[in-house]
């Protein structure tokens, strides 16, 4: 059976059952459903205004649910370029509300070695059997896809890495997914706003969107807000909304969050200026093509060594230590920013070879 005929029926079993989940609008009633048991959004600052723009008062299954919400999710997956859009309270949450849900008993998950720890856990809380692949090795990949026969497989991988800020190579993992029909998982949490046209992210950029089963995109980092949206089918989106455990049973984002994450959108592909400069600057430090710059040592001991040296001399700059990184991989963790100066990345360059700022 397809995943798609498989989630129509699970959802039709729903249907039948007469407990099917849909997002319904909220209505100006008489409060006898959320969860803001002492009217504290009305009192925060004592305006019906503060009241809607303060706390969303339960999920979105609840009375959580907002036009506005449904709205932003519309105009989220119509900039990048899918049918529909979720909102999630962050990434964590995403990545561990997806996994499960779509990877059921019998399902095969094959996740790069380097992916985020939420994806980890997702793969954790899901019943299908998990195998890793070497990170960003094409071959390693086409051999565990080979190997293996399940009812449903999935590919986990992130376009770019956020510890090594190194980028996977999407387009022949796209077309080896394509080969032996498995399902796609992106995390595109460090690439959206920084490339593809507008920002739209790498998979944007590759043309793939066709390709890519479920795609993950989170706005605290380059979009500067809080919250996270996983981006893919309509058919995804109510399964998602009827069976992942993390939407359906948390408080949704409040509606000034959303405004919030709104207005990113809006300035969005406005910042072409920003992303040229920034690609200036990972130039100009060049340790990764990416705003995500390692700086490898021999130990957490350097490691300290070298970020305290940072801040001596102005530089906020963190370190990755073991257990977070394997053995051989501690390394400074450099972000590169549009509002960083090539002269601020020059100081940055002389204290890494040694040199008085």
């Amino acid at each position: 059976m397809s995943l798609t005929s498989f989630f129509e029926s699970k959802l039709e079993k729903r249907r039948l059952a007469g407990n099917l989940r849909h997002l319904k609008p909220q209505l100006s009633m008489i409060d006898f459903s959320s969860n803001d048991y002492l009217g504290m959004t009305r009192k925060l600052k004592g305006t019906e205004l503060t009241h809607k723009t303060h706390g969303s008062t339960g999920s979105r299954l609840l009375s959580g649910n907002t036009t506005f919400a449904e709205e932003l999710e519309s105009k989220i997956a119509a900039f990048h370029g899918k049918q529909a859009a979720l909102l999630y309270n962050c990434g964590y949450m995403a990545n561990c509300g997806l996994i499960p849900t779509v990877a059921a008993h019998g399902d095969l998950i094959l996740y790069d070695t380097h992916v985020h720890a939420s994806c980890h856990d997702g793969i954790r809380l899901s019943h299908a059997e998990s195998i890793p692949w070497k990170h960003n090795s094409v071959k390693d990949l086409e051999i565990k896809l080979k190997s293996k026969r399940s009812k449903h497989t999935f590919v986990c991988i992130e376009s770019l890495y956020s510890t090594d800020g190194s980028l996977a190579p999407l387009v022949p993992i796209a077309q080896l997914c394509d080969e032996h029909q498995a399902y796609l998982i992106v995390d595109e949490a460090h690439a959206v706003g920084v490339f593809g046209e507008n920002g739209k992210g790498l998979v944007a950029e590759h043309n793939l969107n066709e390709n890519v089963f479920a795609q993950v995109i989170t706005f605290g980092k380059a979009l500067g807000t809080y919250g996270a949206a996983i981006l893919g089918s309509t058919l995804l989106k109510q399964y998602l909304i009827n069976f992942s455990r993390s939407f359906i049973f948390t408080t949704a984002l409040p509606l000034h969050n959303l405004i919030a994450i709104d207005a990113a959108y809006s300035l969005l592909p406005n910042c072409t200026q920003e992303r040229t400069h920034l690609k200036e600057l990972i130039e100009h430090l060049n340790l990764s093509q990416t705003p995500i710059q390692p700086y490898f040592v021999s130990s957490n001991r350097q490691a300290h060594r070298m970020s305290d040296l940072c801040k001596e001399n102005g530089l906020n700059v963190s370190a990755l230590l073991r257990p977070t990184v394997l053995r051989n991989q501690e390394c400074l963790r450099i972000c590169l920013h549009a509002f960083n100066t090539h002269d601020e990345v020059e100081i940055l360059l002389k204290i890494l070879h040694g040199r008085k700022p």
